[in-house]
């Protein structure tokens, strides 16, 4: 009871909850685009290596690369139909269209030879040789 004598008031704000929930949101999404951002940064940092596909044609059929280390291999179909970079030893495979880019990352190898292939065209072999 308030000194008049009569019942006591209580007033209650507008819940905070989406607000909070809002600045929530917002740390998240800068923490994912900081994780992109350093992933995107760090796979530009690998020794990378061109290959060229070009309808059953590989170029280069033989890449050698530094054992131990994390590699990324640039993939460019320039054929007039579908290619796709396949490695059963490495258990990579990219599909790619006509005029397609795109890159595989693999992880540190042993020193040896891992065979890939053109799926669509199976007489397109190739070899990563690891020194």
């Amino acid at each position: 009871m308030n000194a008049a004598g009569g019942a006591r008031t209580i007033e209650i704000g507008a819940p905070r909850f989406p607000e909070r929930l809002m600045r929530i949101n917002r740390k998240i999404a800068m923490l994912a685009a900081t994780m992109l951002l350093a992933g995107t940064a760090h796979a530009a940092d690998l020794p990378t290596f061109k290959l060229e596909m070009n309808d059953g044609k590989l170029n280069p059929a033989r890449i050698e690369v530094p054992a131990g280390q994390r590699i990324k291999i640039e993939v460019r179909n320039t054929g007039k139909g579908a290619a796709e970079f396949e490695s059963v030893q490495l258990r990579k495979e990219k599909v790619l269209a006509p005029g397609a880019d795109s890159f595989v990352v693999i992880a540190p190898l042993e020193p040896g030879e891992y065979k890939f292939f053109d799926d669509f065209h199976q007489q397109a072999q190739g070899v990563i040789v690891a020194k």
